[in-house]
């Protein structure tokens, strides 16, 4: 294994964006079949797809259907090595056929991106859904232990007050199992108190509520040297969301007060030359928020080593 100081020094050979002097890392774990998007995001018609010329190739097919991906993000910020999101995980019994019982290379990524699950500090969790808290856990003698033992699991208190009450179904109750109550049995998930404006985690690491999709839904900023980015989590799914923030998901728990988040998010980047870094988005992954004859758009910006 290599030492944290190697790890956090070494080559960055996977994509990889500048912050300043901060480097984030995406870390693919799997495209998503396209079918995901029809359902996911059905205000999304392919016809509406259509007239946005800018989201192909790169964030849709021809025929319209939308490019989607699991990934996570890593970077270190004043000494801490984190991870936004940990995907769908392996081995994990899920209802959804695309991510049922998945076999990925997603720990070797991680590694290579010099991030060794032992040595990662923070893991902070956008929000509680199957796809974002997969990895917290791994398959390890019969049993799910959390994968990376020697961190902080981090998410907004609202988020997980809000699911402790809420009347799970099946496949919903088994992600908790599975994913969520093993790192709280290992007294390693810390619930945030965050105020409306956010809150700080370390000098350069901020998260600001977005709610909507959930209660407690987060976003994550990375700042340093006059550089900053925003990881979104899914408070937007897919650029065509830019240009028609009205789009929703089919699983927002409170649509309007995510169409709301999404506008108000947009608005305070839109021609700043802050980094937007969508968790579902496919490569290229990044871009800056521009407007466009009265409409959001997205100015791609590629990663940096293996090509996105």
């Amino acid at each position: 294994m290599q030492t944290r100081a190697a790890d956090a020094t070494g080559p960055a050979p996977l994509p990889h964006w500048p912050v300043g002097g901060v480097t984030v890392h995406r870390v693919d774990e799997t495209p998503l079949p396209t079918e995901t998007g029809r359902w996911l995001l059905p205000g999304a018609t392919p016809d509406l797809v259509a007239r946005q010329d800018w989201l192909r190739p790169d964030f849709a097919d021809a025929d319209g259907a939308l490019r989607l991906s699991s990934h996570s993000f890593a970077f270190t910020v004043a000494g801490l090595r984190v991870v936004v999101d940990t995907g769908i995980g392996n081995g994990k019994p899920r209802a959804n056929p695309a991510w049922h019982d998945l076999r990925t290379d997603y720990l070797q990524r991680l590694t290579a991106a010099g991030y060794h699950p032992d040595t990662v500090d923070l893991v902070i969790l956008t929000h509680l859904h199957t796809d974002h808290v997969g990895w917290n856990t791994r398959g390890a003698n019969g049993t799910w232990v959390p994968t990376f033992p020697r961190a902080r699991y981090l998410v907004s208190r609202v988020e997980r007050d809000f699911w402790a009450s809420y009347d799970m179904d099946g496949p919903r109750r088994q992600m908790f199992r599975d994913s969520v109550e093993p790192v709280e049995e290992a007294g390693l998930l810390d619930l945030l108190d965050v105020p409306a404006d956010g809150l700080d985690l370390a000098p350069g690491l901020r998260v600001l509520p977005t709610p909507g999709h959930t209660p407690g839904h987060l976003a994550v900023r990375v700042a340093d040297g006059g550089a900053t980015a925003l990881i979104t989590g899914d408070c937007v799914h897919h650029p065509v969301q830019l240009p028609h923030p009205d789009i929703g998901s089919c699983v927002d728990i409170d649509p309007g007060r995510a169409e709301e988040t999404r506008r108000a998010l947009l608005a305070s980047l839109a021609g700043t030359t802050t980094l937007l870094l969508g968790s579902h988005f496919p490569p290229p992954t990044a871009g800056r928020v521009d407007a466009r004859a009265g409409r959001y758009g997205l100015t791609p910006v590629p990663a940096h080593g293996r090509p996105s």
